[in-house]
């Protein structure tokens, strides 16, 4: 099939690279696209979720979520369809899994960008963004309003955990790789992780900052005493 270079094909493919972005930057999300450019999505999420069986069983968490993206042929103008393809609890997802966005589902915003849509899907399934009062599964609804079992969000994690990683107390900083000399970077090119740094022994450490001066001060000189003669060795002239 064809495509014309229109704006609906201009934004399938601004969300194909936003979803490449999204997959770099995260280690929960992964996906699959079909068509060239894409108009339909998999995509997986691991990480913590609900999952019940039946109303007669328990709660339980679940670590592997999949939900199906259509972009049909009024997108970005209609929103897109979404079909969640595994078992999932949620006050939002009903039971044959039909999602509901909350205000839109009925007011969407062409602006919105698949890889947007792909965060507000992680923060539901972790229970970031739920709204008992605008239930598709009511029983999750009313479960999720006197429920003490679980503490909401269920994964600390956002979408983009990559760009948030830390150790100790340093944010691990990422960039694009160095161009090589007369090159640009590329700004698409893969983020690597910077290397941590070392802390030097402290007797070596030199503070700089806003009160220093250009040059430190050298510091005095201190001759030392010349030793005194003693008096046999003193030479009187008059």
């Amino acid at each position: 099939m064809a495509f014309f270079d229109t704006p609906r094909v201009r934004r399938l493919k601004a969300d194909a690279d936003a979803m490449k972005v999204l997959k770099e930057n995260s280690t929960i999300v992964d996906f699959q696209a079909f068509g060239d450019p894409a108009e339909r999505y998999l995509i997986t999420l691991k990480g913590k979720g609900l999952m019940r069986k039946t109303e007669a069983d328990a709660v339980e968490i679940a670590e592997v979520h999949r939900v199906e993206i259509r972009l049909g042929i009024d997108y970005p103008r209609s929103r897109p369809d979404l079909q969640w393809l595994t078992a999932i609890y949620h006050p939002n997802i009903s039971a044959v899994g039909a999602v509901c966005l909350g205000g839109y589902s009925t007011n969407w915003v062409p602006s919105l960008g698949l890889a947007e849509l792909a965060e507000m899907l992680w923060d539901m399934v972790r229970y970031a963004n739920y709204d008992p009062k605008s239930a598709y599964n009511y029983a999750a609804g009313r479960w999720s309003e006197t429920q003490t079992q679980f503490d909401f969000p269920l994964d600390p994690r956002n979408l983009r955990d990559r760009m948030t990683k830390t150790v100790g107390d340093n944010i691990i900083k990422f960039s694009t790789p160095a161009a090589k000399p007369g090159e640009k970077a590329d700004p698409k090119a893969p983020l690597r992780e910077a290397p941590p740094i070392v802390k030097p022994p402290e007797e070596d450490i030199l503070i700089i900052n806003d009160d220093t001066p250009a040059r430190p001060a050298a510091p005095a000189f201190r001759p030392q005493p010349r030793p005194r003669p003693s008096d046999d060795d003193i030479l009187i002239i008059e």
